[in-house]
């Protein structure tokens, strides 16, 4: 829903709906969302499946997701949020603990925007929520590595095949370091190109691989086979 303001109003509020099951910590994080300018909570769901009702009744502009919930677990939910065209443009927000590796492909695959580990900050939980409400994704390159790092660990399902042909060999150098997890800055200096010929190879690969961002964008790259799992991992 749109808000006419005026040139001095303030921006409407980032609306956020909490799934998570522990009470005491779906509290916490209302009671912090809350208490924040430009953040409010918009509902609280304690299942999957109740995520899935409040994104529609709602439309938040993020969902805050935990992975474990009872009745449907926080991949589900968000695979469902993410599909359902009267849920567009809601961004997922997945709640981590880096010791599931077979999440992070699950979720990326689900249509997650991104992760934040259980163990963040208020501060670095807040920023997380602004950057996955500006359309931005993954939070930041290390948080890219550090997912790509421990998916890579252990038992993960195969990828499944993804068709390249319809972009150049520039882009698929481009995919590869966006896999890898570098920012545009180090993809330009890795490629001897300027950030905004990064920018441009990136919004073309959004397009032609109909990636709705930059997590969709990684999940291109394994799936293409841009980034290998390396034997003593497997």
């Amino acid at each position: 829903m749109t808000t006419d303001t005026g040139p001095h109003d303030p921006p409407p509020p980032i609306r956020v709906l909490l799934a998570e099951d522990q009470v005491l910590i779906r509290d916490s994080l209302k009671i912090l969302i809350d208490a924040t300018p430009g953040l409010a909570t918009v509902g609280e769901a304690g299942t999957g499946a109740e995520a899935i009702l409040l994104a529609r009744r709602h439309r938040p502009d993020v969902v805050l997701m935990d992975v474990r919930m009872p009745d449907m677990d926080g991949i589900e939910a968000t695979r469902r949020i993410c599909a359902d065209p009267d849920s567009a443009g809601i961004r997922v927000l997945i709640l981590t603990t880096f010791d599931q590796d077979e999440y992070v492909y699950a979720s990326l695959r689900a249509g997650a925007s991104g992760f934040l580990v259980k163990s963040a900050t208020a501060t670095e939980l807040l920023a997380a929520i602004r950057v996955i409400a500006s359309g931005e994704a993954l939070l930041a390159p290390t948080v890219t590595r550090r997912l790509i790092a421990e998916f890579l660990r252990g038992p993960h399902p195969a990828p499944a095949l993804r068709d390249l042909s319809d972009i150049t060999q520039r882009e698929r150098e481009v995919l590869t370091l966006v896999g890898k997890g570098m920012s545009n800055s180090e993809i330009a200096e890795h490629l001897h190109l300027t950030v905004g010929t990064v920018k441009t190879h990136i919004s073309r690969l959004l397009a032609k691989l109909h990636a709705r961002d930059r997590a969709q964008l990684v999940v291109a790259a394994y799936e293409g086979g841009l980034i290998t799992i390396p034997e003593g991992r497997r």
